[in-house]
């Protein structure tokens, strides 16, 4: 059983999922789920990792300069736990350091230098998909109960879904802008071929194929030279000119 006191895994668990906020920051919530990872077990240190649409790791956040070298050493060497449980998309626990080098042969030596004698790794994962992994060190050897380790994976799998709904919202945004703008382009398109039939005295459709056979002979983009035809028409007399 966890040692964890239960107000204070609820306490950091809501704080971990509130992401749907307006001012979210990712590097903060990153560094608030590295640090309250630590604090819930007593680790002297963590560090977090996060990949990119490649599958390549980047260091995000650490308690502290020392860990933040050593995450960075893990990217650079291509070496490590974090490595590790990124590429199986499981936890690695329990791990000696002292006794690691036949695992890590650059990493552990590394880690032994910076005062550490154990580590723990924890995939950031939803279902099949894995963003990043969570490393957790310890000062001196001891393992880390099932209980609490199943603890530290649930608040990774949860920060993984705050991250991958920020996205989702991010995109989303994204998306209605575009097609807010392809609206507002449409509006304008329409509104220039009107002017140049009515220029013109031609049908609407005729007014068009002008419109765009400027466009692609000017190299320019048509919602571009509908807004110019509007709001400048002086600016292109071939077309606004009767």
């Amino acid at each position: 059983m966890t040692s964890i006191a239960p107000e204070r895994l609820a306490d950091v668990f809501v704080e971990v999922a509130d992401t749907l906020v307006t001012d979210f920051d990712l590097i903060e919530f990153l560094q608030t789920v590295t640090t309250r990872a630590a604090e819930l077990v007593d680790a002297s240190a963590a560090g977090l990792l996060l990949g990119d649409h490649r599958g390549q790791l980047h260091f995000m956040a650490a308690s502290d300069e020392r860990t933040k070298l050593l995450e960075l050493f893990q990217v650079q060497s291509r070496e490590g736990p974090c490595l590790d449980a990124f590429r199986d998309g499981a936890p690695v626990v329990n791990s000696e350091l002292d006794n690691g080098s036949q695992r890590w042969p650059q990493f552990a030596p590394r880690a032994v230098a910076a005062g550490f004698r154990a580590v723990h790794a924890f995939p950031l994962r939803l279902r099949g998909e894995t963003i990043g992994a969570l490393n957790l060190f310890g000062t001196e050897g001891g393992r880390m109960e099932p209980a609490d380790v199943h603890v530290i994976q649930a608040l990774a799998d949860v920060a993984t879904i705050g991250i991958l709904q920020e996205r989702a919202v991010r995109r989303a945004e994204v998306v209605a802008e575009q097609l807010q703008g392809a609206l507002n382009s449409r509006v304008a398109i329409e509104q220039a071929k009107g002017a140049l039939a009515q220029i013109h005295g031609i049908d609407v459709d005729t007014a068009f194929e002008r419109l765009r056979s400027y466009a692609r002979n000017h190299h320019l983009r048509l919602s571009e030279l509908a807004h110019t035809i509007i709001d400048d028409p002086d600016s292109a007399p071939e077309l606004t000119t009767a």
